[in-house]
C-alpha cells in the first residue's frame, strides 16, 4: 500500500492518497479544489486514480472531489446524516457515485475502506477505517478521521450554526460528537489517526502540529477525549467554549460543498497590468488585494480600495473574511514568483475572478510618476491613549471573542476580523475607528476593508500588551 499525506500548510488542510501498488490503482481522499496535483503525484507514484471521498461537506475550502468526478473517477459520498446536509450533486450531474452509509465497505485494489458514521462536527461525517488487504492484512491498521478526530482535539460542533446560520444546532451536535467519541475510545490502541487538519485550522481549537496520532495515545494525552470522559454536560460547555469566530466564507463553502462546487478546470491566468494601466482599473466594481509584507508600507500608499492582505500563512482567512462577492474581478498586487501561489489559495475558497495582477515595484513606480494613492494613518497604542483622551475616536478590537473577554481597552468594542462584514453596519460610522488586534496584523486587514466601506480609520500597528490605559473584562461585543 502507497500512504501519502498531503498538506496545505496555509489551510493546516490534509488530503491523503492511497494506492495499491499490486493494482495501480488509488483513491484520494479529502481532495482540494485544483486536483492536478493529485493527479501529477499519482503519476510519479505509478497509479491512477480511479476513487476519490471525503470525510464531510467542508466549510473551509471548496472540494476536488466533483473535479475528479467530472474526469470519470467514482466518488464515495456520506449518504447518512440530517436530510438538510445531503450532497445533491452527484446525482444531479450523472455521476458515477457510491453513496455510503455506516459500515458500508468499498476496495481500491486491494485496500479495503469501512465508512464509520461519526456526526458531530456535521451530521454527515465519515470516517474511514483502512485495512491493508495487498500486505495480507485482515483488520485496519488506521483511520481516517476527517474533522472527527484531531491530533490533541475535536472538530468544533458549533459551525452548522455560527457559520452556516442554522439557528439551534450546535449544542446538539456537541451532543452527537460525544456519542461518537465514545465509539473512537472502542477502538484498539495501536490503530493509526490520520486527521483532516492540523494546527492553525478554523475547523477546531488547539489541534497538535503532529500531523498523526494513534487512538492509544489520544485516549491518554487528548484534553479533548479527557473532557468527554468527565460526562456529557461537561464536555459540551468544554467543546463550545472558546471557539473562533469563523470566516465569513464557511456558510458559502458549506453550500456550495453541498450542492456542487463550480467547476475550476485549469487555474486562471491572471494578466499583467503595466504601471500606466493602474489608472483605468475600476477600483469601485473590482477587489484588489494587495499581499505586501509590510504593513506600514500599504497604509502610506495604496491603490484606493485595497485591501491589505500579505501573503502569509492567514492569506485565505483573511481573503475569505472580508470578499463577501465572489463575482468580483479580483486584482493583485503580488511578487511575480508568488503568483499561482495566491492564485490556488484564492480558488481553493472560490474566489476564481482572479484576472489581473502588478507588482509591487510597478505599483510604486505608478505612484511616483504621479498615479493616485490613498493612505490610512497609522499609530500606536500611545496615539491611542491621546486620541481616547481627547474623546476624539473610539476603538475597535478585531481579535477573537475569547481574547477581547480575556482583556481589552476599557470602553473598547469587540468585532472580529473574521466576521467584520456582519459587524459593519452596526460600526459607528460618525467617529474615528481605531482598529487593533494582539499585533497589528488582524487589524491591517480590518482597517484597509473598513477604509474601502467608508469608515474613518486609525490603523493601530502595535502590540497590545504595549497598551498602558484601562484594561477591562467585561464582555461588550457586537452581537452578531
Amino acid at each position: 500500500m502507497l500512504f501519502r499525506q498531503i498538506t496545505d500548510p496555509k489551510l493546516a488542510q490534509y488530503a491523503y492518497l492511497i494506492g495499491c501498488q499490486q493494482t495501480g490503482e488509488a483513491i484520494v481522499i479529502d481532495p482540494e479544489r485544483d486536483i492536478d496535483r493529485y493527479l501529477r503525484l499519482a503519476a510519479a507514484e505509478g497509479l491512477r486514480i480511479v476513487g476519490s471521498t471525503e470525510t464531510h461537506i467542508h466549510a473551509d475550502f471548496l472540494s476536488g472531489v466533483r473535479e475528479l468526478a467530472e474526469r470519470g473517477v467514482r466518488v464515495y459520498l456520506s449518504g447518512d446524516g440530517d436530510e438538510d446536509w445531503q450532497y445533491r450533486w452527484p446525482e444531479a450531474g450523472g455521476y458515477d457515485s457510491v453513496s455510503l452509509h455506516d459500515g458500508d465497505t468499498f476496495e481500491i485494489g486491494n485496500i479495503r475502506f469501512e465508512a464509520a458514521h461519526t456526526p458531530g462536527h456535521t451530521p454527515e461525517h465519515m470516517s474511514f477505517l483502512v485495512t491493508d488487504g495487498g500486505a495480507g492484512a485482515a483488520e485496519p491498521m488506521g483511520i481516517l478521521s476527517g474533522d472527527f478526530v484531531f491530533v490533541g482535539a475535536l472538530g468544533r460542533p458549533d459551525l452548522l450554526e455560527t457559520a452556516a446560520q442554522v439557528a439551534g444546532a450546535m449544542e446538539p451536535s456537541a451532543r452527537r460528537l460525544h456519542a461518537s467519541v465514545q465509539r473512537f475510545l472502542a477502538l484498539p490502541d495501536f490503530l493509526q489517526v490520520w486527521p483532516g487538519h492540523g494546527a492553525g485550522s478554523a475547523c477546531g481549537k488547539a489541534l497538535g502540529a503532529v500531523p498523526e496520532s494513534t487512538v492509544g495515545y489520544e485516549r491518554r494525552y487528548s484534553p479533548a477525549l479527557e473532557a468527554a470522559g468527565r460526562g456529557e454536560e461537561h464536555f459540551v460547555s468544554y467543546i463550545l467554549e472558546g471557539q473562533p469566530e469563523p470566516p465569513m466564507y464557511f456558510a458559502r463553502m458549506k453550500r456550495d460543498n453541498r450542492d456542487g462546487p463550480p467547476l475550476l478546470g485549469d487555474l486562471p491566468e491572471p494578466r499583467r497590468v503595466a504601471p500606466a494601466e493602474l489608472a483605468a482599473l475600476d477600483l469601485e466594481a473590482a477587489v484588489v488585494i494587495d499581499t505586501r509584507a509590510d504593513r506600514s508600507d500599504f497604509m502610506a500608499r495604496h491603490l484606493a480600495r485595497s485591501l491589505c492582505v500579505p501573503l502569509n500563512g492567514a492569506f485565505n482567512t483573511a481573503a475569505g473574511s472580508v470578499i463577501t462577492h465572489e463575482a468580483n474581478d479580483i486584482y493583485l498586487v503580488i511578487d511575480e514568483p508568488r503568483l499561482e501561489e495566491a492564485v490556488r489559495d484564492l480558488v481553493r475558497i472560490g474566489l476564481d475572478r482572479v484576472v489581473g495582477y502588478t507588482t509591487p515595484s510597478d505599483l510604486l513606480r505608478y505612484f511616483d510618476d504621479g498615479g493616485t494613492s490613498a493612505r490610512i494613518p497609522e499609530t500606536d497604542f500611545a496615539g491611542v491613549c491621546e486620541v481616547l483622551a481627547a474623546e476624539a475616536g473610539c476603538v475597535l478590537d478585531v481579535r477573537y471573542a475569547s481574547e477581547y473577554q480575556a482583556g481589552h481597552v476599557t470602553g473598547a468594542v469587540g468585532a472580529a476580523y473574521t466576521r467584520l462584514p456582519a459587524y459593519r453596519d452596526r460600526i459607528d460610522r460618525s467617529r474615528t475607528q481605531l482598529v487593533h488586534c494582539a499585533s497589528g496584523a488582524r487589524a491591517a486587514v480590518a482597517s484597509s476593508y473598513l477604509a474601502r466601506e467608508g469608515y474613518d480609520v486609525r490603523y493601530v500597528n502595535d502590540a497590545f500588551t504595549a497598551y498602558g490605559g484601562g484594561i477591562e473584562r467585561a464582555r461588550r461585543e457586537i452581537p452578531v
